[in-house]
Formats: C-alpha cells, sequence, structure tokens
C-alpha cells in the first residue's frame, strides 16, 4: 500500500480564494471534510462544517447568500434525495456549485444529480485527498496546462550541502528527463546558484519579491536565466543592501506564476525557520531535507520531520537524502541507525567525494558535467525520476564499447 501522497505524476491544484459550505448527516464525513479543510492546498480558502444534511443548509441559505461551494451529505436511508436537492436548489444563488456526498452508488441517481446542476458526486466513504481534488477540479480550466510540480530542497543544518544537491536535482530532472525545469535560490542574501552554474543574471528573485505586484508571466519569464535547454535559473543577488524578513506570503506571486508555465520548479530554501521557509516547505509537492550523518543533523531532521507530517497529513513524508557519507576517520551515525531514529527511510546517500564536489564548486560545473556517469550523479538521478514521478531515465548510460563496435560494423560491412 502506498502512502499518503505518494508521487502518481498527478498534482493537485491548490484550491483559490473560495468560500466553501458543507453540510453533512454523519460524524464520519464531517470530519473528514474537517481534515481536508486543514490541508496546505486549502490554505487560500475558507472552510466551515456544519451538521444538518440539505435540510440545514436550505434554512441556512433562506435569507443569506450561498458561498462559492456548498457540500451537502444525503444518507443512505433518505427516500427523497431528490427533493431535498430541489429544495437546496431553489435558495441556492448564481453561480454557486454544490458537491453531493452520497452513499448509494447508482447510475440512475448521478444523472438526475447532474440534471439538477450538481458539479460533482462523491460516493462514501471519502477521503481528504479525495474531498480536496474535487474542489480543486471545480476551479480548474480544462483547457490550461497541467500545473507544474514544486519540490523544495532545505538543509537539516548549514553546510550539509543542500543547496549544491538542489542545484543537481534539478539540472538531472532537466538533462536526463527532458522536463523544462526552473531552480528558484530563495536564499536571497547568500544564495549560490549563480556561482554553481557559472551565471551572473543582472536580475532575479529579489525583483520579484520586492515589486509584487509587477508579478506576472512576462515579467518573471525576463527575471529568468538560461542555463541549458530545459533548465533555468531565478538567481538570488547574494547582496546584503536590503534586509530579507519577508512576510509569509511574499514568494506565493512568483511561485504561482513558475507553476502555471513550468513542468518543474526546485526551490532552494535556505536552512531558516521563518514564516515564509515554513510556508515553503509546507506547500511544496515534495520535500527534500538534507542531512549530514551526525548527531545535530539529526535532531534537527527530526525536528523538521515531525513538523512537516502534522502539517502535511495527506502528502508524502518528507525525503531524507544523507550527504558527504563516509568520511575518512570521521565518526558518523550509521545511514540504518539514522533512519531508524527518524522513523523514515534514507532516500538516498551520497558518498564523501571532496574532488568531485571541490571542483564542480570551483568550476561553476554540475557534478555530471565534472564527472559523467560517476556514482554520485546516478543516486542524483534516480532520486530526481522519484520526485518527479519518473522510474527510469530518458538517457541511458548506453555501453561505453558501442562507438568502437559501430565502426567495426561498419568495416565489415564494407
Amino acid at each position: 500500500m502506498s502512502e499518503p501522497g505518494e508521487s502518481t505524476g498527478r498534482v493537485i491544484p491548490p484550491v483559490p480564494r473560495i468560500t466553501v459550505q458543507a453540510f453533512c448527516e454523519s460524524t464520519e464525513v464531517a470530519a473528514v471534510i474537517e481534515a481536508a479543510a486543514g490541508d496546505r492546498r486549502m490554505q487560500k480558502a475558507h472552510a466551515r462544517v456544519q451538521m444538518g444534511g440539505a435540510p440545514a443548509a436550505v434554512e441556512a441559505f433562506r435569507s443569506a447568500p450561498t458561498p462559492n461551494v456548498i457540500m451537502v451529505e444525503i444518507g443512505a436511508g433518505r427516500s427523497h434525495p431528490l427533493s431535498a436537492l430541489d429544495s437546496l436548489a431553489e435558495v441556492c444563488d448564481a453561480g454557486t456549485k454544490v458537491v453531493v456526498v452520497g452513499h448509494v452508488n447508482d447510475v440512475v441517481l448521478y444523472r438526475e444529480f447532474v440534471r439538477r446542476g450538481v458539479s460533482e458526486y462523491l460516493i462514501a466513504p471519502i477521503d481528504p485527498v479525495a474531498v480536496i481534488a474535487a474542489i480543486s477540479e471545480l476551479f480548474s480550466d480544462p483547457t490550461a496546462e497541467p500545473l507544474g510540480r514544486t519540490v523544495a530542497v532545505v538543509g537539516a543544518k548549514g553546510g550539509v550541502g543542500a543547496s549544491t544537491l538542489a542545484h543537481n536535482i534539478a539540472w538531472s530532472v532537466a538533462r536526463d528527463f527532458g522536463t523544462a525545469t526552473v531552480i528558484a535560490d530563495l536564499d536571497v542574501a547568500f544564495g549560490t546558484a549563480g556561482l554553481n552554474f557559472n551565471q551572473d543574471p543582472p536580475q532575479g528573485v529579489a525583483e520579484a519579491v520586492f515589486a509584487p505586484e509587477r508579478v506576472d508571466a512576462n515579467f518573471v519569464d525576463r527575471l529568468l536565466s538560461k542555463c541549458t535547454d530545459n533548465l533555468s535559473l531565478l538567481a538570488a543577488p547574494a547582496t546584503l543592501d536590503r534586509p530579507t524578513d519577508f512576510s509569509e506570503g511574499t514568494f506565493d506571486g512568483v511561485i504561482d506564476v513558475l507553476r502555471a508555465s513550468v513542468p518543474c520548479i526546485v526551490l532552494d530554501v535556505p536552512h531558516a525557520w521563518s514564516a515564509w521557509c515554513r510556508r515553503m516547505l509546507i506547500g511544496a509537492d515534495e520535500i527534500v531535507v538534507v542531512a549530514a550523518p551526525d548527531l545535530a543533523s539529526l535532531r534537527n531532521a527530526r525536528n523538521l520531520f515531525e513538523v512537516l507530517r502534522t502539517a502535511r497529513p495527506h502528502d508524502r513524508a518528507p525525503r531524507l537524502l544523507l550527504n558527504g557519507v563516509g568520511m575518512p576517520k570521521r565518526p558518523e551515525i550509521a545511514v540504518a541507525e539514522f533512519a531508524k531514529a527518524l522513523d523514515a527511510p534514507v532516500a538516498a546517500a551520497v558518498p564523501f567525494e571532496p574532488a568531485l564536489f571541490g571542483t564542480a564548486a570551483n568550476n561553476g560545473q554540475m557534478l555530471a558535467e565534472v564527472q559523467p556517469g560517476s556514482k554520485v550523479t546516478e543516486i542524483l538521478s534516480e532520486l530526481a525520476g522519484g520526485l518527479i514521478g519518473r522510474a527510469e531515465t530518458r538517457r541511458g548510460r548506453g555501453n561505453p564499447l558501442q562507438p568502437l563496435l559501430a565502426r567495426l560494423a561498419r568495416r565489415k560491412a564494407s
């Protein structure tokens, strides 16, 4: 059985700023809708859950405007479900969408609901993700491109190489899987993405966050610098001319624009615990926590996992990436022990390779450019595939003898 939120390639778009009122007949359905209302994808919506079913909904809106969405549970024992809906229709304002939670799997009844204008029919028992998806789809443009997947990478402590690995994961998504990707460096004051990609763009993420009123698709597109055919960089200026104590929703606009135009966005989140950093992590589709095999990383990673698991009960747990494993003469916490202490598997363990990492950093290159086919790049490519729901790389490693074999075959043919 897969865990909640396991990658399937599907991304549920966040619900817009709407009002939702649910009228339930059973405590079980009420509890599920309450759980859905607390999900990260519902953070912009205002949801209210109450009991009483369709009759309570009719009474509530006899003299009050109806919300954007009404959810109403119609129990299996109700003898006239259609009459209950007809009564609700009499008090509904134009534009209000109705979602029915029913207990009968009946095609004829479903068709009657649709004929009466019901937007969606969910059959109990329901789960929070199904509720979120149903509401989200009511406001999604069916002709629009699917929303991009956001992958947030953060270090359990400073200096564990989270930024370097975030940049290389983005590179791998773009190169190995042919997926258009943006690496967004959110460390405005000290970001290193520009250095690691050997880029010095005149504009970047600072222009977006310090002038949010200008953020739209064209403006953000001008801020991106091209790294490869499939990879673009939203760089940080790495200057200290302005403080970076941003408000919680500072990055929302630029992330929304990127998600609407790019299949994958990798967020290089700084090691900090501000309101906006927490929001970036909780709001991401996938989270990678990078740690070193030491006690401080273990403690901090455990704290992060606890907070994120609680805040994201319907999503996959964060993925743990251990970096610098096997440093000579350094006492380390074994990979298995680290995983046991966190009660979470280690998604990947990157070996200690100082020459490879040092050369890449000094040259402004990715690891795969310095040493193609290395064990490290294979590990990161496999992790990248899992993060975007792809099991195999687009480019295989290939046979190193293939060029020689091809020449011999041509010689033999001639």
